[in-house]
């Protein structure tokens, strides 16, 4: 079994502390929702464990199966088997769909010779027209499409956990049942020898999780974790916002910054 755990971690930007002690342990098999108003560092936080540029690291640990994932490059973190799908999917005009995907097998080990018929088959499973796995990563895709090349990308590579940096953003309601539905089953079954994915799903609201069924949901506020529970929780958040969690303290104001809109991998 896989386990992502992350103790005691804490970091910001230069001069702006975001992350104040975050304590997660993520299994294969299990989905968490990390829920939190604007500015709580959720997004931070999935940059800080996928390697993003920019951030300083003050304490605290990220570890993979045992494995210091901070002291690794980004790319060793994905072919270590974390994985990120992001919030604004970046294209890339040149490089090729079935490129990409090769070249990460190969970084992982994994043959490539049945992977034409691989990216059919997901294509199909979340409706992603055919005629986009021919198109450089991203190029002249709509939002929905975007999200579900990603998912589809992320299907293809099997990864042992999975950060879902707000799904849900941009996608209709069929594009946001099929994208989730397959996560979803991702985290039910085993794929390509591997145990069930592991998900970290970050999101503004519940819809995402009536497809996507959580087993904890954990509340983001200033920069910790304040409140964690079952899928009901969410429903709370629906029916009474974040105010209950989000208290006066002075770093309320938000801590967002020309960082959370970039992402160099």
């Amino acid at each position: 079994m896989s386990t992502l755990e992350i103790k005691g971690l804490r970091a910001g930007i230069a001069g702006k502390e975001i992350l104040k002690g975050i304590d997660l342990t993520i299994k294969s098999g299990e989905v968490h929702a990390l829920m939190g108003p604007n500015g709580a560092g959720k997004s931070t936080l999935s940059g800080v464990v996928m390697g993003k540029p920019g951030y300083v690291i003050s304490a605290g640990s990220v570890t993979l199966d045992g494995e210091d994932v901070l002291a690794m490059e980004t790319w060793e973190r994905a072919a270590a088997g974390l994985h990120l799908i992001m919030q604004y999917p970046t294209e890339v005009p040149g490089v090729m769909l079935d490129d990409v995907l090769a070249e990460a097998l190969a970084s992982r080990g994994r043959p490539s010779e049945q992977l034409d018929e691989l990216l059919h088959d997901e294509a199909a499973r979340i409706g992603f027209e055919e005629r986009f796995l021919d198109r450089p990563l991203n190029v002249d895709l709509s939002g929905g499409e975007k999200k579900r090349n990603e998912t589809l990308q992320m299907a293809v590579l099997a990864p042992k956990i999975a950060i879902l940096d707000e799904l849900d953003s941009g996608l209709d309601i069929d594009a946001l049942r099929d994208c989730a539905r397959r996560v979803e089953a991702m985290s039910n079954e085993s794929t390509a020898g591997q145990e069930p994915l592991g998900v970290l799903a970050i999101t503004h609201y519940s819809r995402l999780l009536h497809e996507l069924r959580p087993d904890q949901v954990h509340i983001l506020a200033q920069g910790r974790i304040v409140e964690t529970g079952g899928p009901d929780l969410a429903t709370t958040l629906e029916t009474d916002g974040y105010s209950a969690f989000a208290g006066t303290d002075d770093d309320s104001t938000s801590s967002s910054s020309s960082l959370d809109d970039l992402f160099s991998l």
